[in-house]
């Protein structure tokens, strides 16, 4: 599926979204995207036009609130990230959600959420705070998930994967300094032992960042791999494009 339409629109009483969806009536399902530490800039609408592409539709919600930073420009977007109050982000991403279930071209019973770093924790969160409305998530480096103590401040997450319905797959660099192995295995122990379904994926000589083209982090093998995991991961919870 090539042909797609992609925009900016108003969320309601919120802030704005990127929004790409197949050119087909549908019904599609849908994907709520969340952001890195950057913005949502050229990359991430990117990734959402991939996904329309691929037959789902695809909302990122803007959580910077027009701010985007270079990828160069690290400590000013760390500043941003460290302002972002993690409340706030559920209830903008609770508004995509009731952005999509206001479209006639998404399948109301098919959304997923996908997340880089910042955006992997976020994808980690609304698993839990929307498990009523997400049936499955994908999570890229989820920075800030179970650390023994986050470099920003954030607070660990693993208090919330009881609430948790979807299926989970986490994908995760070797050579990613800011996330252990020690983290990788308090993650799979709380979502084991709370009986929930998920796949933990550690990609060999994988920085952080590997999935982005435009940084220096990039790695194709693992992008592309990670790419082919993400949507088999979509379309078998998901199910495909009418």
């Amino acid at each position: 599926m090539s042909q797609i339409t992609s925009e900016w629109i108003q969320l309601e009483n919120g802030p704005r979204a990127w929004y790409a969806r197949p050119s087909t009536a549908g019904p599609h399902p849908a994907i709520v995207v969340f952001i890195e530490a950057f913005g949502v800039n050229q990359h991430f609408q990117d990734v959402a036009e991939r996904l329309a592409r691929a037959g789902f539709c695809a909302i990122v919600p803007d959580l910077y609130h027009g701010k985007t930073y270079e990828y160069s420009d690290f400590d000013n977007a760390i500043g941003h990230l460290k302002t972002l109050n993690d409340d706030l982000a559920m209830a903008e991403a609770g508004l995509a959600i009731q952005a999509l279930h206001q479209r006639s071209e998404v399948r109301q019973d098919a959304i997923g959420a996908l997340g880089f770093c910042m955006g992997g924790r976020l994808a980690f969160m609304a698993n839990a705070v929307h498990a009523d409305q997400l049936s499955a998530t994908v999570a890229f480096y989820g920075a800030g998930i179970a650390p023994n103590l986050d470099p920003v401040g954030r607070k660990p997450l693993l208090h919330l994967v009881p609430q948790m319905r979807a299926p989970l797959l986490l994908l995760y660099g070797a050579e990613d300094q800011s996330i252990t192995p020690e983290e990788h295995g308090r993650i799979a122990s709380a979502l084991s032992t709370a009986h929930k379904r998920y796949t933990l994926t550690v990609f060999p000589d994988a920085p952080h960042g590997f999935f982005a083209d435009p940084r220096d982090s990039f790695r194709p093998e693992a992008a592309q791999e990670g790419w082919r995991l993400t949507l088999d991961h979509f379309t078998h919870s998901l199910g495909a494009s009418a």
